[in-house]
């Protein structure tokens, strides 16, 4: 639901490796791939995703699937894969004080989860994590969710936002684009983090957590 007056501040909160260790998700994914179908057939369904990751702009699981399967129309094993995808435990990935840290900053004002994905898996990642029903619907999932800010401006108003990320150039680019009216918060979680490349290629972040749950040692989120 829309609001027609802007809170005080509102919360956006990326959703992998932000919230929920998609580097884990992933690793187990290669894991089950490699022990039922052998590592070639693994190698070959990665390559496939980072393919399409290319071509829409973020990791499209069961697209990736869809096209692998054209490859092995005759291999009924495939099903098995779909049903680890959308019946993975999700809960079991999320970090240490994730809901805790959605609760404390819901003191503060309105939290919402701004991601980018598909429109068929990310959405049963936020709502198998119990992530969805914590920010009670707030739940925004793009293509590009840097390209998209003035949709979330008009969905969730606010005087001042509290964009967290574990992306820099993400953070770099909210930055770019809202100024003085968004605080960034670089979460030091998963591989993206830990890119050297994209560390010294975009701008700092105005606040760094080494974990989301540092989050809930603050009462001031204004720089």
């Amino acid at each position: 639901m829309k609001r027609s007056n802007p809170s005080p501040m509102v919360f956006l909160l990326d959703l992998d490796n932000t919230l929920l260790d998609n580097d884990r998700i992933e690793q187990d994914l290669r894991n089950h791939l490699e022990e039922v179908f052998g590592q070639d057939a693994c190698r070959r369904y990665w390559i496939i995703l980072e393919e399409l990751r290319r071509e829409v702009g973020y990791a499209d699981f069961l697209g990736a699937l869809q096209r692998y399967r054209l490859e092995r129309l005759h291999d009924p094993r495939l099903l098995g894969m779909s049903s680890f995808l959308v019946d993975y435990p999700f809960t079991d990935r999320l970090y240490p004080g994730a809901l805790e840290v959605i609760a404390h900053l819901q003191a503060f004002g309105p939290v919402a989860i701004l991601s980018d994905g598909d429109a068929v898996f990310q959405p049963r990642k936020v709502v198998r994590s119990g992530l969805w029903g914590a920010v009670e619907d707030r739940v925004l999932i793009y293509i590009h969710k840097e390209e998209m800010l003035d949709d979330v401006e008009s969905e969730y108003p606010a005087e001042h936002y509290v964009f967290v990320d574990d992306k820099p150039r993400l953070l770099a680019a909210v930055k770019q684009a809202w100024g003085n009216r968004v605080t960034t918060v670089f979460a030091r979680q998963g591989h993206y983090a830990q890119d050297p490349v994209a560390l010294k290629t975009y701008r700092p972040s105005d606040v760094s957590i080494q974990r989301i749950s540092d989050l809930l040692e603050f009462k001031e989120f204004r720089v």
